[in-house]
Protein backbone atom coordinates (compact mmCIF):
# COMPACT_ATOMS: atom_id res chain seq x y z
CA UNK A 1 0.00 0.00 0.00
CA UNK A 2 1.26 3.63 -0.93
CA UNK A 3 -0.18 6.35 1.19
CA UNK A 4 0.22 9.96 -0.27
CA UNK A 5 -1.52 13.14 -0.91
CA UNK A 6 -2.71 13.45 -4.89
CA UNK A 7 0.63 13.84 -6.57
CA UNK A 8 -0.26 13.43 -9.90
CA UNK A 9 3.02 12.11 -11.36
CA UNK A 10 3.21 9.76 -8.08
CA UNK A 11 -0.38 7.95 -8.30
CA UNK A 12 -0.15 8.06 -12.37
CA UNK A 13 3.25 5.45 -12.09
CA UNK A 14 2.50 3.92 -9.07
CA UNK A 15 1.14 0.91 -10.95
CA UNK A 16 4.08 0.30 -13.34
CA UNK A 17 6.60 -0.11 -10.49
CA UNK A 18 4.28 -1.37 -8.07
CA UNK A 19 1.45 -3.21 -9.95
CA UNK A 20 -0.10 -4.91 -6.99
CA UNK A 21 0.00 -2.24 -4.65
CA UNK A 22 -3.46 -0.10 -3.80
CA UNK A 23 -2.69 4.05 -3.06
CA UNK A 24 -4.42 5.72 -0.57
CA UNK A 25 -4.92 9.16 -0.49
CA UNK A 26 -3.93 11.05 2.49
CA UNK A 27 -7.07 11.67 4.44
CA UNK A 28 -5.20 14.90 6.02
CA UNK A 29 -5.00 15.94 2.57
CA UNK A 30 -8.16 15.08 1.53
CA UNK A 31 -9.85 17.34 4.06
CA UNK A 32 -7.26 20.23 3.28
CA UNK A 33 -8.51 20.00 -0.48
CA UNK A 34 -11.94 20.04 0.47
CA UNK A 35 -11.29 22.97 2.68
CA UNK A 36 -9.74 24.59 0.32
CA UNK A 37 -13.36 24.75 -2.01
CA UNK A 38 -15.31 25.71 0.98
CA UNK A 39 -16.24 29.10 2.81
CA UNK A 40 -14.08 29.68 6.19
CA UNK A 41 -17.48 29.97 7.97
CA UNK A 42 -18.34 26.51 6.88
CA UNK A 43 -15.18 25.13 7.55
CA UNK A 44 -15.98 23.66 10.68
CA UNK A 45 -19.66 22.03 9.81
CA UNK A 46 -17.64 20.59 6.62
CA UNK A 47 -15.01 19.01 8.67
CA UNK A 48 -17.26 16.96 11.30
CA UNK A 49 -18.89 16.04 8.08
CA UNK A 50 -16.43 14.70 5.85
CA UNK A 51 -14.56 13.00 9.38
CA UNK A 52 -18.10 11.18 9.59
CA UNK A 53 -17.27 9.57 6.62
CA UNK A 54 -14.05 8.16 7.41
CA UNK A 55 -15.93 7.28 11.21
CA UNK A 56 -17.90 4.57 9.70
CA UNK A 57 -17.33 0.79 10.36
CA UNK A 58 -16.84 -0.46 6.79
CA UNK A 59 -16.17 0.10 3.51
CA UNK A 60 -19.61 0.16 2.12
CA UNK A 61 -20.86 2.44 5.09
CA UNK A 62 -18.29 5.29 4.36
CA UNK A 63 -20.04 4.90 0.59
CA UNK A 64 -23.63 5.47 1.86
CA UNK A 65 -22.32 8.53 4.38
CA UNK A 66 -20.32 10.41 1.72
CA UNK A 67 -23.21 10.17 -0.40
CA UNK A 68 -25.75 11.35 2.15
CA UNK A 69 -22.39 14.21 2.86
CA UNK A 70 -22.40 15.27 -0.54
CA UNK A 71 -26.57 16.04 -0.33
CA UNK A 72 -25.94 17.83 3.00
CA UNK A 73 -23.48 19.95 1.35
CA UNK A 74 -25.83 20.72 -1.81
CA UNK A 75 -28.05 21.74 0.56
CA UNK A 76 -25.68 24.02 2.44
CA UNK A 77 -24.79 25.67 -1.61
CA UNK A 78 -21.34 23.97 -1.03
CA UNK A 79 -21.59 22.18 -4.88
CA UNK A 80 -18.15 22.42 -5.45
CA UNK A 81 -17.55 20.30 -2.05
CA UNK A 82 -20.12 18.22 -3.05
CA UNK A 83 -18.56 17.28 -6.05
CA UNK A 84 -15.26 16.85 -5.01
CA UNK A 85 -16.84 14.37 -2.36
CA UNK A 86 -18.30 12.54 -4.57
CA UNK A 87 -15.38 12.28 -7.30
CA UNK A 88 -12.84 11.41 -4.67
CA UNK A 89 -14.13 9.51 -1.46
CA UNK A 90 -13.36 6.30 -3.03
CA UNK A 91 -9.66 6.97 -3.24
CA UNK A 92 -9.76 7.82 0.55
CA UNK A 93 -11.10 4.39 1.68
CA UNK A 94 -8.64 2.22 0.40
CA UNK A 95 -7.74 1.80 4.31
CA UNK A 96 -10.51 0.51 4.75
CA UNK A 97 -9.66 -3.38 3.14
CA UNK A 98 -6.64 -3.87 5.84
CA UNK A 99 -7.58 -4.93 9.28
CA UNK A 100 -9.29 -3.04 11.23
CA UNK A 101 -6.31 -2.32 14.35
CA UNK A 102 -4.58 -0.81 11.05
CA UNK A 103 -7.01 1.65 10.17
CA UNK A 104 -5.87 5.10 12.12
CA UNK A 105 -2.29 4.64 11.47
CA UNK A 106 -2.29 3.45 7.50
CA UNK A 107 -5.03 5.98 6.97
CA UNK A 108 -2.46 9.51 6.79
CA UNK A 109 1.10 9.75 5.92
CA UNK A 110 1.61 10.81 8.72
CA UNK A 111 5.05 8.68 9.24
CA UNK A 112 6.51 10.40 6.00
CA UNK A 113 5.23 13.85 6.59
CA UNK A 114 7.17 13.47 10.05
CA UNK A 115 10.59 12.44 8.76
CA UNK A 116 10.18 14.96 5.73
CA UNK A 117 9.34 17.86 8.39
CA UNK A 118 12.44 17.31 10.69
CA UNK A 119 14.87 17.18 7.62
CA UNK A 120 13.16 20.72 6.65
CA UNK A 121 13.90 21.60 9.81
CA UNK A 122 17.56 20.54 9.77
CA UNK A 123 18.20 22.28 6.10
CA UNK A 124 16.95 25.07 6.76
CA UNK A 125 19.10 26.03 9.88
CA UNK A 126 22.11 25.54 7.19
CA UNK A 127 20.52 28.00 4.72
CA UNK A 128 21.94 27.57 1.61
CA UNK A 129 24.29 24.81 0.58
CA UNK A 130 27.22 25.08 -1.54
CA UNK A 131 26.10 22.17 -3.75
CA UNK A 132 23.62 19.42 -3.42
CA UNK A 133 26.36 16.97 -2.32
CA UNK A 134 27.08 18.36 0.76
CA UNK A 135 22.86 19.02 0.75
CA UNK A 136 22.40 14.88 0.23
CA UNK A 137 25.31 14.38 3.05
CA UNK A 138 23.31 16.50 5.57
CA UNK A 139 19.68 14.81 4.85
CA UNK A 140 21.74 11.28 4.82
CA UNK A 141 23.03 11.98 8.23
CA UNK A 142 19.65 13.07 9.80
CA UNK A 143 17.91 10.02 8.21
CA UNK A 144 21.42 8.05 9.63
CA UNK A 145 20.15 8.72 12.83
CA UNK A 146 16.87 8.27 13.14
CA UNK A 147 17.05 4.89 11.71
CA UNK A 148 19.68 4.31 14.81
CA UNK A 149 18.01 6.06 17.65
CA UNK A 150 14.81 5.07 19.52
CA UNK A 151 12.89 6.98 16.93
CA UNK A 152 13.90 4.76 14.26
CA UNK A 153 13.63 1.47 15.79
CA UNK A 154 10.01 1.90 17.77
CA UNK A 155 7.97 -0.21 15.40
CA UNK A 156 4.80 1.96 14.15
CA UNK A 157 2.76 -0.87 12.77
CA UNK A 158 3.27 -4.34 12.80
CA UNK A 159 2.03 -6.00 9.94
CA UNK A 160 2.08 -9.55 11.55
CA UNK A 161 -1.53 -10.04 11.21
CA UNK A 162 -2.17 -8.45 7.84
CA UNK A 163 0.35 -11.23 6.88
CA UNK A 164 -1.78 -13.84 8.66
CA UNK A 165 -4.87 -12.53 7.40
CA UNK A 166 -3.30 -13.43 3.55
CA UNK A 167 -3.70 -9.35 2.75
CA UNK A 168 -0.68 -9.12 1.66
Amino acid sequence: MVISDKASGLVDVLGDFFPAAQWQRCVVHWYRNAFNKCPYKHVKTVAAMLKAIHAQEDKEAARQKAVLVADKLRGMKLDSVAKFVEDSVEETLSYMDFPYEHWVKIRTNNGLERIMKEIRRRTRVVGSFPDGYSAMMLVGARLRHISTTKWGTRQYLCTCKIYEQGVI
